[in-house]
């Protein structure tokens, strides 16, 4: 085999690769497209309206008491 047969078969080889490759890529558009249609038809995209419910309130926090265990931790460290 030739060096001008390697390189036509080279080319071949990529172009049929790069080929397979953008159909792939048009198929996968063309089905995420579809899908957007489908679910915006069904109404699934939709979000359903939330009742406001109260989110439990957090016990107060004691500044200084975080404070001092930060200060106790690092001196313990030292």
């Amino acid at each position: 085999m030739t060096i001008a047969e390697m390189l036509n078969q080279s080319i071949i080889l990529t172009l049929l690769g790069m080929c397979v490759v953008f159909s792939f890529l048009v198929i996968m558009i063309v089905c995420m497209n579809g899908l957007r249609i489908f679910v915006h038809a069904t109404g699934l995209d939709k979000e359903e309206a939330k009742t406001d419910v109260a989110a439990p309130v957090a016990p107060a926090v004691d500044q200084n008491a975080i404070v001092a265990a930060i200060a106790t931790a690092l001196h313990e460290k030292n």
